[in-house]
């Protein structure tokens, strides 16, 4: 399923390498998300901010170009020069460099599916080159470019009508924080994610004081808010994400709802029943296409898609929804027979980068962690664009840096209160 830093709203251009297929979270979900979410000054809201769009600007038409003189223009042609060539000198050294990191990266994906070992000579072990030379300089001839509106990002109140106009589906609240909390720890451990795991991620997903309908840049009741993607819940999924979640696991979430409508009374059983009916329709919406990552991102932009994401708002489906972002990671790992327990900081690199691009750092030896450059799990243009992946520069420091933002956290009232809820 997932990626690293998923592609829905977050920005294409970001981060990491592609993953595999959506059967595993891997290929493409998280993508575009991963460290590109590290930039982030406090690191926080992680895995949507570097990903989102920006607020809307009214259009205005390209304004004439000013009047300039002969040198002007010279002095601009010289820089222009004096970049173009600092420039081509770098496109060879990097274009060698990105090629070496293609070409292990399959032989990586090449052994582990022959099951054989991986270690350092399957890595670059050199950082990457990095662009020093001057800018490229602006032609002060040129008009100014047109300024264009950026399409508005889906909120919660939009999550509410669709799912009502499409399902004819209202989520049942929860009366409390804390209500939905101790619904979201019981799922959590039921499913096999341990305290630490569930409450540490959450920390890191929502800022530590995260409500379960926390929205990405809504996080604050503050003057001209926006969301910035439509990333929702404790663990922050794109629409994207919850359509491909109902695709692979909706049939195993109505069977959990079913269990345990058989232990309601009469009255709660018949009104969870009809619930069950509205995700039955809701999950064979979601699996009327290619389970793939890019089918479900189209899928995730009709009204019907954005209606199926109404359900993280439900107390009795959202806590699901949420546990199997996390939950279908620690069950890939397992596949390939990665026995250890994950720490959070591994379970959310694998969250952000997607399965296999997580996988690749985390099963790797400890001694090899405090070598191999992060750079062998990005695509060039994501990290280039990535400080936080560049001065953490090894797979060691980006799981310090990471274990350090959950440490901060976990400490705040909402994390608390999460802990107490296990």
């Amino acid at each position: 399923m997932r990626p690293l830093l998923h592609c829905d709203e977050r920005h294409r251009a970001l981060t990491t390498v592609p993953r595999r297929s959506a059967r595993s979270w891997s290929a493409s979900r998280n993508r575009y998300r991963l460290l590109a979410v590290l930039t982030l000054t406090a690191l926080g809201s992680f895995a949507d901010r570097a990903f989102a769009q920006p607020p809307a600007v009214p259009a205005t038409s390209a304004a004439p170009a000013r009047p300039v003189t002969a040198q002007q223009m010279a002095d601009y042609r010289r820089r222009l020069t004096e970049y173009t060539a600092a420039r081509e000198s770098f496109e060879h050294e990097a274009g060698a460099y990105w090629s070496a990191i293609s070409e292990k990266r399959r032989t990586r994906n090449t052994r582990r599916r022959n099951n054989e070992p991986v270690n350092a000579d399957h890595y670059v072990m050199i950082q990457p080159p990095l662009y020093r030379g001057p800018s490229k300089p602006a032609d002060p001839s040129a008009p100014t470019p047109e300024k264009r509106p950026s399409r508005p990002i889906p909120v919660i109140r939009d999550f509410l009508q669709h799912a009502s106009e499409q399902f004819q589906f209202t989520p049942q609240r929860p009366k409390s924080e804390i209500e939905f909390k101790r619904a979201y720890a019981a799922v959590a451990k039921s499913a096999g994610l341990t305290k630490d795991q569930a409450v540490r991620v959450y920390g890191f997903e929502s800022g530590g004081n995260g409500a379960y309908d926390i929205q990405a840049g809504l996080e604050q009741a503050r003057p001209n808010a926006r969301a910035i993607s439509t990333a929702l819940g404790y663990n922050q999924l794109l629409v994207a994400n919850t359509v491909e979640l109902l695709a692979e696991q909706g049939t195993h979430i109505i069977e959990q709802l079913k269990r345990r409508a058989d232990t309601l009374p009469e009255s709660q059983r018949a009104r969870l029943m009809h619930k069950i009916a509205t995700v039955h329709r809701m999950v064979t919406f979601c699996k009327s296409v290619p389970d793939t990552w890019s089918a479900h991102v189209k899928l995730a932009q009709t009204p019907k898609g954005m209606g199926v994401h109404a359900l993280n708002l439900d107390v009795d489906v959202g806590p699901w929804l949420q546990t199997h972002k996390l939950l279908t990671s620690v069950v890939f790992a397992r596949r390939k027979g990665y026995t250890a327990p994950l720490t959070a900081a591994e379970l959310e690199m694998m969250n952000l980068t997607g399965d296999g691009t997580g996988f690749d750092m985390v099963s790797m030896p400890h001694a090899l962690r405090a070598q191999v450059p992060t750079a062998n799990f990005f695509q060039r243009e994501g990290y280039e664009r990535n400080p936080v992946a560049i001065r953490n520069n090894v797979v060691a420091k980006l799981l310090a840096a990471t274990d350090a933002r959950m440490d901060r956290e976990s400490t705040l009232p909402g994390a608390r209160d999460l802990a107490a809820a296990f």
